[in-house]
């Protein structure tokens, strides 16, 4: 059964009105920047925020850029170790390199209803597709006809685009197409701990949204969950047609009673 929002938002998913995307991408150099700038694995929301705004790790030119800044990678990524998504987010960050645009993707995904919205355009066009901005302008339109004007309309398109591009789902600069996504067993497992935290099990793991944002096929994904389980990330067990996932790693006990709340 699907977790409510109020249940999810105790793990980091948010459910905004508004959205980075207005007026950024999902800011992958940014955060990827922050991350290595900021080495402990436990270090405090204040830490990133005064690695941003104070200490300008970003290199932004001006105080208001650093602040706008700060305010989107707090919105897209929650920068708290308290906040299981980020947390998660920083495990697999830190042991799985390569997946690091889709764990960044899957983070934001969880977080951004813009983006979330786009994942509906962009994730079942044939590969090799055209997607220009005003492809994307006219999908965003149609979801909610009137609610932009043509200037936010054409800025949303521009940067939901650069995203999916950041994260593998487009290709090319400007003239973009659809291409496949490249998962590796961090992003997977990543995939497999929001399922699990919206209600899936089982079998349906491997079938929810965020693995399907990976372009991952159930064989390539079982075959992925068996790896990270290899190297201790989480534990898969497979009898028959029976599956059974868990997250002992990142799951604590207050956020295990949250879960049995939600069951």
């Amino acid at each position: 059964m699907m977790a409510t929002n109020s249940n999810l938002t105790k793990f980091g998913f948010a459910f905004p009105f508004g959205s980075p995307h207005v007026s950024r991408t999902i800011m992958l150099s940014e955060l990827s920047a922050l991350l290595e700038y900021v080495n402990p694995v436990d270090a405090s929301r204040a830490t990133y925020i005064r690695a941003i705004v104070e200490e300008n790790c970003l290199a932004k030119r001006t105080d208001k850029n650093r602040i706008i800044s700060k305010r989107y990678l707090l919105e897209l990524y929650s920068l708290d170790p308290n906040v299981l998504l980020f947390r998660a987010l920083l495990y697999f960050w830190r042991r799985d390199s390569v997946s690091r645009p889709l764990i960044a993707l899957l983070c934001a995904y969880a977080r951004d209803p813009l983006l979330r919205a786009s994942a509906k355009y962009v994730l079942p066009l044939p590969e090799g597709s055209s997607v220009t901005r005003q492809t994307m302008e006219g999908f965003l339109e149609n979801l909610e006809p009137g609610r932009y004007s043509p200037g936010k309309l054409a800025s949303n398109a521009k940067n939901l685009n650069s995203s999916w591009t950041q994260t593998g789902h487009l290709a090319g600069r400007t003239m973009k197409t659809r291409a496949r996504a490249v998962p590796t067993a961090g992003s997977l497992s990543y995939a497999l701990l929001l399922s699990y935290l919206t209600g899936a099990r089982g079998r349906a793991l491997f079938s929810s949204e965020y693995v399907k944002l990976l372009d991952c096929s159930y064989e390539k994904a079982v075959e992925l969950a068996e790896e990270a389980s290899r190297k201790g990330w989480i534990v898969f067990k497979r009898v028959g047609d029976v599956i059974e996932v868990l997250f002992p790693n990142l799951i604590n006990e207050q956020q295990l009673e949250w879960l049995r709340e939600q069951n």
